[in-house]
């Protein structure tokens, strides 16, 4: 647990970022943290308002059996097939979870205290079952302050637009690409219409969009050391804030013009960038580089909680590091491009490799799961 006086002494750089217009998310949950009170007290005294999970955090957390054991007993007195139980285990922690950071959500009027789950990463490429799957997941949660998310694959895009439309509220993520986070925001205002066509208050619909950063530097970098160059190893650390910051831009202006103006006359809310993935994979780099170098105004920054605890320590948040970068951020990729690193290819690898990851971490859940329903005499599937 942290306590007041080290709250104290530590919250500068945290309530700096949150006075900028940065809602600070933590990217992690399991039942522990919550039983604990450690994700109360991170509210309390780090400026967490909101939560994010991924199959990966849940194959941690459950995979791990830690404070899930008499559920699982549970579950296989019952005879419960795996992929009921993981629903199972896994809606009742985002509940619970909602419930802690509900004085957040009424606050905000909505807009934070929020608390993210996704859909099956089975279904990425499968518009239906990923409607059907959020739909199920609302159902589950029952809490008004949920966000389903949804992968920014191709077919999740048509997903986004009936979810939204539907009036519930979505994470879009797995988001590389300028293109894609176009499209995700075209997709969210067109939800917007359906709702309000099906006579929706659009107020109470929030969204918002994961752009990833970290994984960008991370798969250009290795492409620049192996080019060598001095030219490409000064490029090294630069191309994902690029991206970033051009992401903003397109952010800017998608919500502006005339049909913007519309649905927000009828209370509509932006769905606003949220910078995932922000925990520095090169240890050569400072390890809040993408918080410090990606303030901007509602804008949401989830970060796992070694960066929440850096950022505390010794972030350097010195005000709106976007706005103003966005010709540097131009130039940055095409130096890129120029040495023969294909922004599209890299995107489009990063996509599909991060559908693969959480399609991967789901697995291993469902096995670890199935494990340990087995380990108590029970035929899990």
């Amino acid at each position: 647990m942290i306590t007041v006086t080290e709250a104290t002494a530590n919250a500068g750089a945290l309530k700096r970022l949150s006075d900028e217009g940065v809602s600070i998310w933590l990217d992690d949950l399991s039942r522990r943290r919550i039983e604990s009170g450690s994700l109360a007290g991170l509210v309390a005294t780090r400026n967490v308002v909101g939560v994010t999970t991924n199959p990966s955090i849940f194959q941690a957390a459950i995979g791990s059996g830690v404070g899930y054991e008499q559920q699982l007993a549970d579950l296989a007195v019952r005879g419960v097939a795996v992929d009921e139980a993981v629903r199972m285990m896994t809606t009742a922690d985002v509940r619970s979870a909602a419930d802690v950071l509900r004085p957040v959500y009424e606050a905000s009027g909505g807009r934070d205290g929020r608390v993210s789950i996704e859909v099956d990463p089975r279904l990425a490429h499968d518009t239906a079952a990923t409607v059907a799957e959020a739909r199920q997941l609302a159902w589950l949660v029952d809490r008004p302050n949920v966000m389903i998310k949804i992968p920014a694959t191709k077919a999740g895009l048509p997903a986004i637009t009936e979810v939204t439309g539907a009036g519930i509220s979505v994470n879009v993520t797995l988001i590389f690409s300028l293109e894609r986070y176009r499209e995700v925001m075209d997709a969210y205002l067109a939800g917007l219409e359906k709702a309000r066509a099906a006579g929706l208050g659009l107020s109470a619909i929030h969204s918002v969009a994961s752009f990833f950063v970290s994984r960008v530097d991370s798969e250009i970098d290795k492409r620049l050391t192996l080019l060598g160059s001095d030219e490409a190893l000064a490029l090294k650390g630069r191309a994902a804030l690029a991206n970033a910051r051009l992401a903003y831009e397109a952010y800017e202006q998608a919500f502006e013009g005339e049909r913007w103006q519309t649905l927000e006359g009828a209370g509509a809310n932006r769905q606003r960038p949220l910078w995932a993935s922000t925990g520095v994979k090169d240890p050569a780099y400072k390890d809040t580089l993408y918080v410090d170098e990606l303030v901007a105004p509602g804008t949401v920054n989830t970060m796992p909680e070694a960066t929440l605890n850096a950022v505390a320590d010794h972030g350097d948040v010195r005000g709106d590091t976007v706005t103003g970068g966005y010709d540097r951020a131009r130039a940055d990729l095409a130096a890129v491009e120029r040495l023969g690193i294909a922004y599209d290819e890299v995107v489009r690898q990063l996509e599909d490799e991060g559908v693969a990851k959480f399609e991967a971490a789901w697995q291993d859940l469902l096995d670890a799961v199935t494990k340990s329903l087995n380990s108590k005499g029970v035929d899990a599937e």
